[in-house]
C-alpha cells in the first residue's frame, strides 16, 4: 500500500457526515465498499471507477434542503404506518420506511424512501424514528436497530396502543443523549377515514431536553403533524393512558370480538343498535388479533377489565333469574287440575348451569304452587 503523502482523498457528498478516512480508500454509496484510489505514477487501471449517489440518497439529500421539514423514519410500515406516512408525505416531510415484509411498491407509491436494511435506514440520519411496529414485535425491532449510526439528538417515538411498556423499553434500550416522545392515535384507518380533525391524540413527553432549543423545536415539529391535521392534542402521562385504555379501547375490543363469535349478520328488520353492534365488530375485527393480544398482555389494567366484565355479566344475568322467580314467573304459569279445591299451578324454571337435563348444559326445574301460596 502507498504512503498516505502519495494520496490525494476525495470527498463525495454522503449524508453519513462521517470524518474522513486517511488512507487511499473511496466510498462508493452504490455498492456500500471501499474501493482502492490509483496512486500517482502508476498505471491506469483497465476500468475506471466512479462513485454515484443512489437515487434514493439523493432524493433525501434535497428534501433536507427544504425549510421547515423533519426527516421521519417509520420502523414498521404495515397497515397502521402506511397510514400515517401518507399524511406524512402530504404534508411535505420525509419519510423513510422500514419493515421486516417488503413494502417498497406501498412506499414508492405515496413519495416514501424504503430501505430494507436497518443500517442503510439509519445512515441517513432521520430526525424522528417513528415505532408503527405491532405491540408484540416491538422489542426485538427495538434491539435490531443499529442505533450507534443515529445521532445523538435523535427524538424516538411511538404509537403503540400501550404506553408503560415502550416507556420502559425505550429508557432502558436508548442512549441517554436520544429524546422520547410516547405518543397514541385514537383512531385508525378505519375510523380516521374521513381526517383527523376532532379526533384525540395522546402524547407524553418521556424525554425532552428543555436547555437545548433545537430539540425542542424538532418534538414541537413532530407533534405538529397531528395539531395540523386539528386532532385533538390530550397530553397525559403514560400510567394514566393504560388506565383509560384498558376501559376505551380493550373492552371495546373485547366486546367486538365476543359478537363476533355470535356471527350476527345483518337482517331485513336491523334496529339502529344493532347497525352499531355490526359496525363495532367490523371496526375491531378489522384489525389483527396480535394488536387484540397485545392490549392485554401488555396492559396491566386488562386483566382486572376482564373479571369486571365477567362480574359485570353475571349480575345481569342474576337479576333476570331472579326476576323469572319473583315478578316474572306468574306470567309462565299453566293452570292446571285443582286438587282439594285449591289451584294447583306448575312452574317451568330454566337454571342456569344446571344438569344434564338439556343439551346446553341447562336443567330444567317443575314446582308445584297451590293458589294463596305463591309468596310463602
Amino acid at each position: 500500500m502507498a504512503s498516505s503523502s502519495s494520496v490525494r482523498l476525495h470527498h463525495l457528498p454522503f449524508t453519513s457526515r462521517r470524518s474522513p478516512t486517511p488512507t487511499n480508500l473511496q466510498f462508493c454509496a452504490t455498492s456500500c465498499q471501499w474501493r482502492r484510489l490509483p496512486v500517482p505514477g502508476a498505471a491506469p487501471p483497465s476500468l475506471r471507477l466512479r462513485a454515484l449517489l443512489s437515487r434514493g440518497t439523493e432524493e433525501v439529500e434535497k428534501v433536507e434542503e427544504q425549510p421547515g421539514r423533519i426527516k421521519i423514519a417509520v420502523v414498521g410500515f404495515g397497515n397502521f404506518g402506511q397510514f400515517l406516512a401518507r399524511t406524512l408525505v402530504a404534508q411535505g416531510h420525509t419519510v423513510l420506511a422500514h419493515s421486516r415484509s417488503d413494502h417498497s411498491a406501498a412506499a414508492a407509491s405515496m413519495g416514501a424512501l424504503f430501505f430494507p436494511d436497518p443500517h442503510d435506514l439509519c445512515e441517513c440520519h432521520p430526525d424522528v424514528v417513528l415505532l408503527a411496529t405491532s405491540i408484540l414485535s416491538t422489542e426485538s425491532v427495538v434491539r435490531s436497530l443499529p442505533l450507534h449510526r443515529l445521532r445523538r439528538d435523535t427524538l424516538f417515538a411511538d404509537v403503540l396502543s400501550v404506553k408503560e411498556f415502550p416507556k420502559r423499553l425505550l429508557l432502558g434500550a436508548l442512549p441517554e443523549e436520544m429524546d422520547i416522545i410516547c405518543t397514541h392515535p385514537m383512531f385508525g384507518p378505519e375510523s380516521a377515514r374521513d381526517g383527523w380533525a376532532g379526533l384525540p391524540f395522546m402524547f407524553d413527553r418521556v424525554r425532552v431536553r428543555d436547555t437545548c432549543s433545537a430539540r425542542r423545536a424538532l418534538a414541537e415539529a413532530f407533534l405538529g403533524v397531528f395539531a395540523q391535521e386539528g386532532c385533538r392534542m390530550v397530553e397525559m402521562s403514560c400510567a394514566e393512558h393504560d388506565a383509560h385504555a384498558a376501559e376505551t379501547q380493550f373492552l371495546t375490543h373485547t366486546v367486538g370480538r365476543m359478537l363476533a363469535a355470535l356471527e350476527l349478520r345483518a337482517t331485513p328488520i336491523d334496529t339502529r343498535g344493532y347497525e352499531t353492534l355490526l359496525r363495532l365488530v367490523e371496526n375491531t375485527c378489522s384489525d389483527s388479533f396480535d394488536l387484540y393480544n397485545g392490549l392485554f398482555m401488555y396492559n396491566n389494567n386488562s386483566t382486572e377489565l376482564l373479571n369486571r366484565l365477567d362480574w359485570a355479566m353475571d349480575a345481569v344475568k342474576k337479576k333476570l333469574f331472579d326476576g323469572l322467580h319473583d315478578v316474572l314467573r306468574r306470567q309462565l304459569f299453566h293452570v292446571g287440575e285443582r286438587e282439594g279445591g285449591a289451584e294447583r299451578t306448575e312452574v317451568l324454571a330454566v337454571v342456569p348451569g344446571g344438569g344434564p337435563d338439556n343439551d346446553d348444559g341447562r336443567a330444567t326445574a317443575t314446582a308445584t304452587i297451590k293458589s294463596g301460596e305463591e309468596n310463602n
